[in-house]
């Protein structure tokens, strides 16, 4: 039987070792803001509530639940969207400023991103919707310090030589065709 619905992925929660870095790690970053945070009633640990939006009580939940001895994250990434290249820079420098390391920029053809890892290793993406589509995986070096006219040309150029290329907006009508 197929079902006429699909859930909407609300929010989503990483273990954590240092609770109070992370919180401020976020909240510096994103611009998120703690909605609640204590004890768990059910799970015997510390958690921290935060959003971005009024909406939604939380976005991200950080529980300190992580051991100290645990060097690997099993996260595969955190993704957050903005919508313009001056806020991706604008992410990227606060990143850097509050702890991020590895930063990298990938140009996915569908969208321009940035990739870091957060305090405890995390590996986190900021990006931003193209009007285009390539299929994925796509990736090439995006460098932010170029002018938006020039990322916006290169992108598209690059983006119509994908034999996959379509407009965004196709795909979409596709997708929405298909699943029907």
């Amino acid at each position: 039987m197929t079902s006429s619905f699909a859930p909407e992925l609300s929010h989503f929660g990483i273990s954590v070792t240092d609770i109070d870095l992370m919180k401020s790690f976020y909240t510096k970053v994103f611009n998120l803001k703690v909605n609640d945070e204590g004890p768990g009633v059910t799970f015997n640990f510390r958690l921290v509530f935060l959003s971005g939006r009024p909406d939604m009580h939380h976005q991200l939940v950080l529980a300190e639940n992580r051991p100290a001895d645990c060097t690997f994250s099993t996260v595969m990434q955190l993704s957050f969207k903005v919508k313009t290249l001056d806020e991706l820079r604008q992410v990227r420098k606060a990143a850097l400023d509050n702890g991020a390391t590895a930063m990298r920029g990938l140009n996915h053809l569908n969208a321009l991103s940035i990739y870091f890892k957060d305090p405890e290793g995390n590996t986190v993406e900021v990006y931003l919707d193209t009007p285009w589509y390539a299929p994925q995986p796509h990736g090439e070096p995006l460098d932010l310090d170029l002018p938006d006219e020039e990322i916006w040309a290169q992108t598209e150029k690059a983006a119509r030589a994908d034999p996959g290329f379509m407009l965004e907006t196709d795909r979409q009508a596709l997708f929405n065709k298909e699943t029907k």
